[in-house]
Order: structure tokens, then sequence, then C-alpha cells
């Protein structure tokens, strides 16, 4: 007769729901006490917002004018070069999702059920059509980038860097008016369009910006660490809005009178310089962080100081700064809302725009929750990214 016997362990071990429940909301009753009043007024809250969301709301200013917060008053007939774009963004990112984050399950249903879900929301029967042709390609997409991993790779990371010139390009045209693709002037752009231009065009040109200014406030000439530490020192001490004023008034004053830059033009750069001056310290924090072991390796490899930058110190530098990263990406989407102050018409300008229309008086709760949903979920989106790169680099193991 054997003497092994099987142990169990006690029954809060051994369910693993009952274990979490009690290590996490019941480890004493203090802490039981604070778990069942929370869940009282999430109760209570959610209920109330459930309620108004379902039975008191006035969701038709939303509805009425939902291509004006999408895309402003960009021509009608001119849409078709935001649909040409938003398909290739789909494509884009199911390919995307199945190279490099198609281990999660749960989030890869939700991602490509997307499309389909806004196909539900009330608008026109060619809006629909072609927001299910936008799902049908990002499922192509994901299968695509799924299965073939190997060819596509390369090619994938090279039409992310052209998709944002070509989306500028399309957006703003480039031919007369009776050419194939009119110039549409930047005054009627709005809504999420423009307020995804600018601050796409802000986060990508703020970062190799950002790193030059890094690497030159560590750079041993004086004149070089002097500048960059005047530019990093000034733009940070003063807010985003003046820089934005300033952009807007005093730069024509700085340039020839022939030479005109476009409002929208200017508010990007605005953005990008004041972006970059924080880029900047976050990227100096990351370099600082890389041990002297490692710039000692790389000089006795034999390496130029360009070269042990760019191969042995940056690539740990950016891998350190992945989460600071993500949080200064979330930040500056959020900060794009200021252009409104300087007369852009952006997201929260469009809603300024429809609760003026005699019909919507006193929306505002309904508009601006709307709003904050979409600030919530492009939000949400970027922070689900930026936490599975975390991942693949294996820096969310060490910090847990």
């Amino acid at each position: 007769m054997s003497t092994n016997q099987t142990i169990l362990p006690p029954p809060f071990e051994r369910f693993s729901v009952l274990k979490w429940l009690r290590d996490n909301l019941f480890q004493n009753w203090f802490s039981g006490v604070v778990t069942v009043v929370s869940l009282y007024v999430i109760f209570v809250t959610g209920r109330g917002i459930l309620v108004w969301t379902l039975t008191q709301a006035k969701w038709q200013v939303i509805t009425a004018n939902i291509q004006l917060l999408m895309v402003g008053q960009y021509p009608s007939t001119q849409l078709w070069r935001i649909w040409i774009l938003v398909g290739i963004l789909g494509l884009l990112a199911g390919l995307s999702w199945g190279l490099w984050i198609n281990q999660r399950p749960v989030a890869t249903i939700l991602m490509l059920l997307g499309p389909f879900l806004l196909v539900l929301f009330p608008g026109s029967t060619q809006a629909r059509l072609q927001m299910a042709v936008v799902g049908v390609i990002t499922v192509v997409g994901y299968l695509l980038g799924k299965f073939l991993p190997r060819f596509l790779k390369k090619p994938v990371i090279i039409a992310w860097a052209v998709y944002l010139p070509l989306a500028f390009i399309m957006v703003r045209g480039w031919s007369a008016d009776s050419g194939p693709m009119p110039v549409v002037d930047t005054d009627v752009w709005g809504g999420l369009m423009l307020t995804s231009l600018i601050a796409a065009v802000g986060i990508i040109l703020s970062y190799p910006l950002g790193v030059i200014l890094a690497v030159g406030r560590m750079s041993r000439y004086p004149l070089m660490r002097a500048v960059s530490i005047v530019y990093i020192e000034l733009i940070r001490s003063v807010p985003l809005i003046s820089v934005f004023f300033m952009a807007q008034t005093m730069l024509p004053l700085f340039l020839p009178s022939n030479i005109d830059i476009d409002r929208v033009v200017r508010a990007m750069i605005a953005f990008t310089l004041f972006s970059a001056a924080y880029m900047a310290e976050s990227v100096r924090g990351g370099l600082q962080a890389v041990p002297k072991g490692q710039h000692e390796a790389a000089a006795a490899l034999g390496l130029s100081n360009f070269d042990s930058l760019r191969l042995v110190v940056f690539p740990q530098a950016l891998k350190n700064i992945l989460p600071i990263l993500t949080a200064s990406v979330i930040g500056d989407f959020r900060d794009t809302s200021l252009v409104m102050i300087v007369g852009l018409l952006d997201l929260l300008g469009i809603a300024r725009v429809i609760l003026a229309q005699p019909a919507f008086l006193g929306r505002h709760i309904e508009v601006y929750s709307f709003l904050a949903a979409i600030y919530w979920l492009i939000s949400y989106i970027m922070s689900y990214i930026g936490q599975t790169i975390e991942a693949k680099v294996g820096l969310e193991s060490k910090l847990n």
C-alpha cells in the first residue's frame, strides 16, 4: 500500500476566484467594508447613468451632426478621400494586429468587431455600407498578417511611415477645382479628422526632435548643450496655449510678407515644438539610466560615438522610457483640444458649433459625454498598445 497521499490545499487556495476575492477585496474587516461601500456607490452611480443614457438623453444631437463631428465642414463630394484613408488605416491596423498582437484573443475579437459595431450606429445607408467594407478590409488585413508574417513585416512598417504624409496630401488635395483631387482649404477641416492629424503630426515629429535635444543637452560641446538647455527650459516654462497663440499671431511677423503659413500648419508646428521639449527630458532620463559600462563596452569594441549611441545605448534607453512614452503620447493627444482656443474647429470646437444650433440648445451633457467617450476610447487603445509593446520587450515582467 502506497504511503503517498494527496493533500488538498485549503478551499481559498483551491479555487482561484475565492482566493482572488480574499486577497484583493476582503483581506480584513476594513477592506471588506470599503469593498461593500464602493460596490454600493458604483451600483447607484452606474444605475443613474444607465437610466439617463437609455431614457432621458436626447442623442439626436449626435446622430444629426455625426459627419460634422468626424470631418467638420469637409465637402461631402470629397468624402471619398477620407473613406479611402480610413480603409487604408483599417488594413494597416489589421495587418499590424495580426503580425504583433494576435496572442490576445479577447482584444483581437473586439478589434475585428469594432468597424461592424459602428455599422449599427445611426447614419446614412451609404456610410454604414462603407464602414462594413472597412470592417472586411480590417479582417482581411488581420488574416494576412497572421498567416504571412515573413513577407509583410517590413512592408507594413514602411506603409505606416508613408501613411501620415499620404493622409495629409489626400485630405488637402493638390489639383485645381476642375481636377481629380481639388484643394480643400483647411478652414473647413474639423472634428476628429483635424484632432487626429494635429496629434499624429505633433507626436511623430516631436520624437526625433526630442532625441536630438536630449543628445544635445548631454553633449560635451558647450554651444550645442547651451542651445538645447535654453530651448528645453524656455518651452517647458510656458503653457501650451501660449505657444499656440504665439504661433498664430507672432509667427507671421517674423516671416517675409509673401510667405503665409496655414493656420493648421502653424498649430502643428507649435504642438511639435512644445511636445519635443518634454520628449527630450524623457529621452534624457532613459539615456542616463543606461549603465556607464555599456558605453565603455561599445568603445572597447571600436564603435564610434554615433554607432555606440545608435546600436548600444539608445535601444536600451528606448526600452526604459516606454511607459513614459505611452503616457506622453496619450497626454499629447488630449492636449490637442486646446487648438479650439485659437479658432480651429477640432472636436471641442465642433461641439461649440453644434451647441449653438437652435434645435439643440442645452444639450451640453450629451455632446460632451460623446466627446469624452471618443477621447477615452482612443486613449485606452493607445495605452493597450503601449502595454503590449512593453510585454513584447520583456519590460512588463521586470516591473511585476
